[in-house]
Order: C-alpha cells, then structure tokens, then sequence
C-alpha cells in the first residue's frame, strides 16, 4: 500500500511540474528558418505561430512558390525546435518515475 500512495504522490507532484512547464512552453519562442535566412517563423514552444519575417528580395511576383515553400520549411524547422525543447523539459519532470518506453505526455 505504500507504494501505491508513493506512486500517487509523485503523479500528483508530476502534474504539478508539467502544469508548470507548459506555462514555460507557452513563453518560449522558437525560430525556424529556410532559405538560407531569408524566410524566418517564430513559434512558441507549443506550436503556435507567432510571426512571419520575410526578406524583401524574396518579395518577387515569379518567384511565389519558392515562397510558399520556404515558409512551410521554415514552420517545419521552428516546430522541430519547439517539440525537443519540450522534450528536454519532460525529460527532467519525469526523471526517477517508473514510466513505459515510449511514453509521451499530452502536448
């Protein structure tokens, strides 16, 4: 029985600690880039985008779908950035629980 209300204590003080790191997650801004720079995004470190930078010499009517495509690459990048820093902040909540491989929190 004792380990079972251990068990329930470090859940309880889990919960706490990703309540918490979501909190930082949503301050955290991440940068993607493409093109060398010229197409930057800004996300927070949940995925929502924040801004968009695009360098003028891009801003060429011919060259649109080259556009398209660097901003996607560099959403790609800024979200890549954002999930391993959210990864890094699991990793030292739930250091020393007993959790499954594989095991991922919610968000």
């Amino acid at each position: 029985m004792a380990d079972i209300m251990g068990l329930m204590k470090k859940a309880q003080e889990l919960q706490g600690r990703v309540a918490d790191i979501q909190k930082e997650l949503e301050a955290l801004d991440v940068e993607g880039a493409a093109g060398g720079g010229l197409v930057r995004v800004t996300l927070t470190g949940k995925g929502t985008l924040k801004g968009v930078a695009i360098d003028d010499s891009l801003l060429k009517p011919d060259e649109k779908e080259i556009l398209e495509d660097l901003l996607v690459a560099a959403h790609a990048d800024a979200r890549a950035k954002a999930d391993r820093a959210a990864e890094e902040k699991m990793k030292g909540a739930t250091a020393g629980l007993p959790l499954p491989p594989g095991f991922k929190l919610p968000f």
